[in-house]
């Protein structure tokens, strides 16, 4: 049964790394607090009582896509449609098509800056190919108004961050969840690692310090890696009930 991506796809090399995903994490833990449609999150009560679960389950699930076959992507693509639906039905309303379209945004631009991060720049076909992974996941869910091309994406991606972002209680709300999940430290990291990877406007909504503090951490987390020390560091950094979870990322490249 051939994979939902190519065995060489480098959009597996991106999300097999534990690391790379819990970057894509860090980034999106921004956006999905800017939301304009973040009200949709908190109708089920499952974001505010576990922020940092529910965020990671969605990256995972995300994960768990990209690396599965064929038929049991399909499948897990399906399932995220009825689940959605049903929140519909219980609400009495329809999550709007742009809320949808801003998480696959979401999820190929961490995925881009989240590698380019730890590793080197993309190129542009390796670029295309992380959008035409999740365009695949948009089409499939019956997603109107996809963009045609990575170009396409590229447009679309700016007028989305500056029509569907604001900055309300719910943005405040979810960072005093993050920092009493994370505590001070973890919590300062995040902030660090989104000063990075996020847009200028999701830094200027957000008020994120212009010094790159993290930036020399990376570094030297990458001679950690390098040296096959960096599960120790994580150990050290992650919260205990999230530590399992996130060793269990890295996936075994065939």
């Amino acid at each position: 049964m051939a994979g939902f991506t190519h065995p060489d796809s480098i959009v597996r090399t991106i999300w097999g790394r534990g690391d790379t995903v819990l970057l894509i994490f860090a980034g999106s833990a921004a956006e999905f607090a800017l939301n304009r449609s973040v009200d949709w999150l908190y109708f089920t009560g499952r974001l505010p009582a576990d922020p940092l679960g529910r965020l990671f389950s969605t990256v995972a699930y995300a994960q768990r896509i990209v690396f599965a076959e064929e038929d049991r992507a399909l499948a897990a693509i399906d399932s995220i449609t009825a689940i959605h639906k049903g929140v519909e039905a219980q609400r009495g309303a329809s999550i709007p098509a742009t809320a949808y379209l801003d998480v696959l945004f979401m999820l190929i631009g961490y995925s881009i800056s989240s590698f380019e991060l730890l590793e080197r720049k993309l190129r542009p076909e390796e670029k295309a190919e992380v959008f035409a992974v999740f365009a695949r996941v948009g089409r499939r869910m019956g997603l109107a108004g996809m963009p045609g091309d990575y170009e396409q994406w590229e447009r679309m991606r700016h007028q989305y961050l500056q029509e569907n972002l604001v900055r309300s209680s719910f943005t405040q709300d979810l960072y005093k969840r993050y920092r009493k999940s994370l505590g001070p430290v973890r919590y300062f990291l995040l902030i660090q690692a989104q000063v990075l990877l996020t847009p200028g406007r999701v830094r200027r909504l957000l008020d994120l310090p212009s010094l790159h503090l993290f930036y020399p951490v990376v570094q030297v987390y990458k001679l950690f890696h390098f040296l096959h020390l960096d599960k120790g560091i994580k150990t050290i950094l992650l919260p205990p009930r999230y530590r399992e979870a996130v060793f269990g990322l890295d996936q075994k490249m065939g």
